[in-house]
């Protein structure tokens, strides 16, 4: 197992010391995931498309959660949406 310390820029960025990205290429994705006091690192396309899909689906999820919080959704009545939905 490889440690480093690094540090957090002005802008949020993250340097990822020379020895330790010698297998990542420029521009790669990278994912972030945050649990409690936990943060992983982990290339994208070692990823596979279930997880990804899962991961995309959360954060349309967060997103649409966002917008509902700032009352940026509409209610509407059930048999309306219901008509709405099939439409779409």
């Amino acid at each position: 197992m490889d440690v480093a310390i690094t540090k957090i820029s002005s802008k949020g960025q993250i340097v990822i010391p020379s020895d330790m990205r010698k297998n990542l290429s420029i521009r790669e994705k990278l994912l972030i995931i945050k649990h409690k006091n936990q943060w992983i690192l982990k290339r994208a396309k070692d990823i596979d498309k279930n997880f990804k899909e899962d991961i995309e689906f959360a954060q349309r999820t967060e997103e649409a959660f966002k917008q509902y919080e700032q009352g940026n959704f509409k209610k509407v009545d059930k048999k309306i949406f219901l008509k709405l939905l099939d439409q779409w």
